[in-house]
């Protein structure tokens, strides 16, 4: 229902595979399932990072996703990531049940001649599920 795509951001080939990443889940997987862009290693010192901050966000901008920069080493928004995905998720299943159509009770009266020729020991059926 969800897939976050991780890519390291010393390791900037990574983050090239994010395109073909993308590729596959439009392919292979529903329209609707939700997806965030994350770079990790977000502690790691600048000059050992190949990917900016401003690169990942161009990126998920151009997707239409969220983004978020992490580090699983010093837990650095790996729970924000987890929660957003959580509520995008429940977020799209309750508009989707929202939009389901409702089952209702469709009303109509017996015809005439057939309520005179049932018997009085049967009961009649005014309604039917639709």
């Amino acid at each position: 229902m969800g897939i976050l795509l991780v890519y390291d951001v010393t390791d900037e080939s990574s983050f090239n595979n994010i395109r073909n990443w993308m590729k596959n889940i439009e392919q292979h997987a529903s329209d609707s399932v939700n997806k965030i862009l994350v770079g990790n290693k977000a502690d790691m010192d600048e000059s050992k990072r190949a990917v900016p901050t401003s690169k990942g966000q161009t990126l998920a901008d151009e997707y239409g996703i969220k983004f978020f920069e992490t580090s699983a080493k010093t837990n650095q928004n790996v729970e924000q990531v987890f929660l957003s995905i959580a509520k995008d998720i429940k977020q799209r299943l309750t508009e989707s049940d929202t939009k389901a159509e409702p089952q209702g009770i469709k009303i109509t009266k017996q015809d005439a001649n057939k309520a005179s020729s049932s018997s009085t020991t049967e009961k009649s059926a005014c309604c039917s599920y639709v």
